[in-house]
């Protein structure tokens, strides 16, 4: 077989050795862009979301009766927050029905990445008194999940998630 070469010089002849090297880069490009498609995938996965989720399935119910339980309160949690650069201070109070501060609670957050769990940050809360925590932490700008979870005898009792956005 031949291919003409256009002008008007003689017809270059395809060999074996012309189709093979042919071949090796076709398949050379096809395995590199796997390799390369492979890494990206491999580097910039997270990690699940939920480890069972037969197990998570199973938790539901619990999770559905304390929230309708949280509900049932009507707490009220007010968070603000303060930056300066990448230091983040985080202020709450809770309330109850009545408006009263809500005493004799232990706290615990963090900010959550809404895309990339590996970037989540825990909040080490303390508490101020008279219903008031602050927390402190170091997160990049950007929107986070703020969640804090508030127990009394080891069990949560309030769960607050909101949708933030850090500058």
């Amino acid at each position: 077989m031949t291919a003409d070469r256009g002008g008007g010089g003689r017809p270059r002849e395809i060999t074996g050795r012309t189709v093979l090297f042919a071949l090796l880069a076709f398949f050379g490009v096809v395995v590199g862009v796997n390799v390369v498609m492979a890494r990206f995938a491999v580097t910039t996965f997270a990690g699940v979301e939920t480890e069972s989720s037969y197990k998570a399935g199973l938790a539901f119910k619990g999770e559905l009766a304390a929230a309708e339980r949280q509900e049932a309160r009507h707490w009220a949690v007010d968070v603000s927050l303060e930056s300066a650069g990448q230091d983040r201070t985080v202020l709450v109070r809770a309330t109850d029905a009545a408006g009263q501060p809500l005493v004799g609670l232990v706290a615990d957050g963090r900010l959550a990445h809404p895309t990339d769990g590996r970037r989540d940050v825990d909040l080490d809360i303390e508490p101020l008194g008279q219903g008031r925590y602050r927390a402190k932490a170091a997160a990049g700008p950007g929107q986070w999940d703020l969640v804090i979870d508030f127990s009394q005898g080891g069990e949560r009792v309030f769960r607050s998630k909101n949708r933030v956005q850090l500058p």
